[in-house]
């Protein structure tokens, strides 16, 4: 178990703290172990945990006699009225402490983790939402909003399917009915999802012992099978007569090695199989339902983020029409080649605006048909034509929708930015980011999922 790696790691270090130096035991000793103890999914520790533990055990061999450096720097400094033999027995309190330190931050891990995780949830480069890492604490704090907020978001979502689409292009407006239905099913699904997480911890009880017992064997095997791989390998290269002695006694090893994994394999429990279907179920079950979960929330959320964002583009897009109206006399009267920047210009600049792809392909295709080695200037005219056209519609729609359906929409999506719409925002906010620092700043058992 990774307990009993790690006392053997920590009491190896505090004996190496004797006679070595923390740089020699930082860059050789903890390149070795650190690996193997940050693998183990049944502690699920952290690089930053394992470092502070490492250091402060390095600190407290410093201080334990009869090889404590720090003892030996404090005798070099120290009046020769001070006594070795006192300072062996002044620095005990101090050992204590350590080891008391030791031992409450093996037991309470977050009060390493916390502050670094603090630190990166706010920082400017902070992990987004969607993050995979951050995937459990952001749904059980979703899972917390909707348990309070639940009713309210459904009855926002019921309240907003009345609204008025009509004005809004086709794609647009349908992608935003659908998504109010979403609404529902997505909190639903999350309950669903808890319930089977729940049922997945009632059942790793009974589990787990059989689980580690059965993948202990099954570590065991492989390395027996290593060894028979290695000296079918040796057989295989003694081909000279003078050799067989030899290899009839790797032979012998084989089969030996072959008896021992045989009798580890008859050692595997006859329940194993129906027990591990049977829990298998249950976690493919939360993993499925929340992977469902989470299509359903974007499938609710994405739509209106995509409106707002949208509609709040209206003005950058009232902004460009001079130059589209413009564009098309500047095509007719100018060289091919001179024209090709600006296109390409005025299309990157529809192209950041939400809702304006279309006029954007549009430019880019008059472009390419100046470029072309046979220019083609009246395709490229009537491309601009479309471009104007759509623009004038969007126009349209984007005015009356800002009077009619801003308003309501920017309410409602402020209600599903927080819970639903979590893991398409850039960012957390400084309450998700506490919230989610807290909860993974503790160590996690997953190896149930191995």
């Amino acid at each position: 178990g990774f307990w009993s790696k790690f006392v053997i790691v920590m009491a190896v270090i505090f004996i190496l703290g004797f006679f070595l130096d923390f740089i020699e035991i930082a860059v050789v000793v903890v390149p070795i172990v650190a690996p193997i103890l940050l693998e183990d999914p049944s502690a699920n520790v952290t690089a930053v945990w394992l470092g502070v533990m490492i250091g402060l055990n390095i600190q407290t061999s410093f201080l334990t006699p009869p090889f404590g450096f720090a003892l030996f720097y404090l005798r070099g400094v120290a009046p020769a009225a001070v006594k070795t033999i006192q300072m062996y027995k002044g620095v005990i309190a101090f050992i204590c402490l350590q080891l008391v330190a030791l031992v409450i931050v093996g037991l309470v891990p977050q009060l390493v983790n916390y502050l670094p995780n603090r630190v990166a949830l706010l920082s400017e480069t902070a992990p987004p939402p969607r993050n995979p890492r951050l995937t459990f604490c952001v749904e059980k704090y979703v899972s917390e909003q909707l348990a309070v907020n639940g009713t309210m978001i459904i009855s926002s979502a019921e309240s907003a399917s009345k609204i008025d689409l009509s004005e809004l292009p086709k794609k647009l407006a349908g992608s935003t009915k659908k998504s109010f239905g979403e609404v529902e099913n997505a909190i639903a699904l999350l309950a669903d999802a808890n319930k089977a997480a729940e049922a997945v911890k009632a059942a790793s009880g009974d589990f787990r012992p059989l689980h580690t017992k059965v993948r202990g064997i099954e570590r065991d095997m492989r390395a027996v099978s290593k060894r028979i791989k290695g000296l079918e390998i040796l057989i295989d290269r003694l081909r000279d007569p003078s050799e067989k002695s030899r290899k009839t006694l790797l032979e012998e090893r084989v089969a030996g090695f072959e008896s021992e994994r045989h009798a580890l394999a008859d050692g595997i429990p006859a329940e194993w199989d129906d027990a591990y279907s049977t829990f298998d179920a249950l976690r493919k079950s939360e993993t499925t339902t929340r992977s469902k979960y989470r299509k359903a929330a974007e499938s609710a959320y994405s739509p209106i983020a995509t409106l707002v964002a949208t509609l709040d583009a209206s003005e950058s897009f009232r902004e460009l029409e001079s130059e589209l109206m413009a564009m098309k006399q500047r095509v007719a009267d100018s060289e091919p080649a001179d024209m090709t920047g600006p296109l390409a210009t005025l299309s990157r600049q529809f192209g950041g605006i939400e809702g304006a792809s279309a006029i954007k392909s549009d430019l880019s295709k008059a472009r390419r048909a100046l470029r072309s080695k046979t220019p083609d200037k009246e395709k490229a005219i009537a491309l601009v034509d479309k471009s104007i056209d759509e623009f004038k519609k969007q126009l349209i729609w984007r005015e009356k929708a800002e009077a009619t359906i801003k308003p309501a929409i920017d309410n409602y999506e402020k209600i599903l930015q927080s819970t639903l719409g979590i893991r398409q925002q850039s960012k957390l906010t400084r309450d998700q980011a506490l919230y989610v620092a807290g909860c993974s700043s503790g160590h996690r058992d997953i190896s149930l999922s191995f």
